[in-house]
């Protein structure tokens, strides 16, 4: 007879469903697992025995084997030791195999029969509330689960847990579902002094969603401006909480199963790699760019990344998600973030201090901006110098405007611009840099000065079309921001103003 339990396996963020087949039969003794396992899975076979042994039960003396259907799936992770062991518990008659066929089971067995916490409980509970079945899960993350809905939740801490229930002698407890409570801002835009302008662009890439580099020299605040853009970002909406919160489950980031509220700030250093930035490797995980889905990558010393790792990132900005192709598999990862870069003018960072640039100028600044090629470049809409600070900014009081006051405006601005996607029958959208196409055209409502001058511009700074409705959608931000209904000559202006090309920053 073959007892079946249900399960999972991931693909990138997509749940496969894996039927665990186990048949004990006459024979030598032996422990087989077959349909195309891992090392982790292969190994279950110790973990699974010694966790039985330690709540005082032993392997059949018979012929023990474990399918993993379908088999031309390949299956990785140590989640699929209490699946099997449950299928040999059903085989041997200690638990209901019509019990198991309810519930969906993963997680991995301590030697002492314990449950450790496993990645990817969130989408392995969603996909099993779509099929109306209940989960299995280490106690650890069972928080994790009960955000997939109503559904049947069992979060034992060991194998004795669980048997005791199923017999009737322990009720396990539904585990309560957690938020984090981290909204607060760390820091405040009131701390940084000065930098009006920087300040100024800032909040128009929070209110409409816009990639930002600031190009400075050292000690200007760049990093300073960069890590209080979370502070007045609008909250996640639940829907996008639990986008968020799925990504960072498959990545096993999420702290106590606690579903995520806040937008991620992603700040990977520049020596991080391809893959860890793109997403992939050897077993499939998501990069930094998905880790920042619909939140912030922070990209330091932008020129000090690999040229591969900056090309790479062209396609995910554009079409934002990440497709790692490989030769066995082809993923595709979420990856809506924002761009937020810094840099320095050249590598000594003073080639617009006459007093303190070094002899190579400017050969030194074409070299190093020249490692950002031009297509990279025109995927960032606002592109901000950020001076060195004076002596007399830095003894001026703190600013009177603080990060609240400004996230006020920027929900404002995000607000008039949902109900205008509402209007036009995009509600899929959140914000003016996500519109496109046909949509651009209807959003972004001018008057005729105000298209004559846009038309001016292209032609003068050689713009592409690229450029040019960046242009037009950083436009329609500040339009939003002043409340305005039609973009003018002042919202183009502003817009062109953030707008550098290339081979203009190379002339510099």
């Amino acid at each position: 007879m073959v007892h079946r339990v249900h399960t999972v396996a991931f693909q990138g963020v997509e749940v496969l469903d894996i039927e665990v087949q186990v048949q004990i039969s006459s024979g030598l003794p032996a422990f087989h697992i077959v349909g195309l396992p891992d090392k982790a899975v292969g190994e279950s076979r110790e973990r699974v025995r010694a966790a039985l042994h330690a709540i005082g039960l032993s392997l059949p003396a018979k012929r023990v084997t474990i399918n993993l259907a379908p088999a031309d799936v390949v299956k990785e992770g140590s989640h699929f030791d209490l699946p099997i062991a449950l299928g040999i518990l059903a085989g041997m008659g200690v638990l209901p195999g019509e019990e198991l066929s309810h519930v969906i089971a993963l997680g991995e067995l301590s030697l002492d029969g314990s449950l450790r916490a496993i990645s990817g409980v969130l989408p392995a509970a969603i996909a099993a509330s779509a099929q109306n079945l209940g989960i299995i899960c280490p106690h650890d993350t069972g928080a994790e689960a009960v955000w997939a809905g109503d559904l049947e939740v069992l979060a034992p801490q060991n194998l004795v847990e669980l048997l005791n229930h199923y017999k009737g002698m322990q009720l396990l407890q539904r585990p309560e579902a957690v938020m984090t409570n981290d909204l607060v801002a760390k820091f405040d835009l009131a701390e940084v002094k000065g930098q009006e302008t920087a300040k100024r662009a800032l909040e128009i890439a929070a209110a409409g969603g816009h990639n930002m580099l600031m190009t400075g020299p050292p000690g200007s605040g760049k990093s300073m401006l960069a890590a209080r853009l979370p502070g007045i970002l609008p909250e996640l909406t639940p829907k996008e909480a639990l986008e968020v919160s799925m990504i960072h489950s498959i990545a096993g980031s999420l702290e106590d199963g606690k579903l995520l509220r806040h937008r991620p700030f992603r700040d990977p250093h520049h020596s991080a790699s391809t893959p860890s930035i793109i997403g992939g490797g050897q077993k499939a995980k998501p990069g930094e760019i998905s880790l920042a889905h619909r939140g912030v990558l922070f990209l330091d010393e932008l020129p000090e990344f690999s040229r591969q790792t900056l090309e790479a990132l062209r396609q995910p900005l554009e079409t934002r998600r990440a497709l790692v192709s490989r030769a066995n598999y082809h993923v595709t990862f979420p990856a809506h973030f924002q761009l937020i870069a810094a840099m320095n003018p050249c590598r000594c960072g003073y080639a617009d201090d006459p007093a303190r640039a070094c002899g190579r100028v400017p050969k030194c600044l074409r070299d190093y901006q020249a490692k950002i090629s031009g297509p990279v470049f025109d995927r960032i809409d606002l592109h901000v110098d950020v001076p060195a600070v004076s002596a007399a900014d830095l003894a001026l009081p703190p600013a009177r405007e603080n990060s609240a006051t400004v996230a006020l405006r920027v929900d404002a601005a995000r607000a008039k611009a949902a109900e205008r996607f509402t209007h036009f029958g995009q509600e899929h959208l959140s914000c003016n840099a996500e519109a496109d196409g046909d949509v651009l055209t209807q959003i972004c409502t001018m008057t005729a000065e105000a298209q004559t001058l846009l038309l001016q511009i292209t032609e003068k700074m050689k713009l592409s079309a690229r450029g040019y409705h960046r242009v037009l959608r950083v436009a329609r931000t500040i339009a939003d921001l002043t409340h305005a209904a039609d973009i003018d000559t002042t919202h183009i202006a502003e817009a062109a103003g953030y707008r550098r090309l290339h081979n203009l920053q190379m002339a510099a």
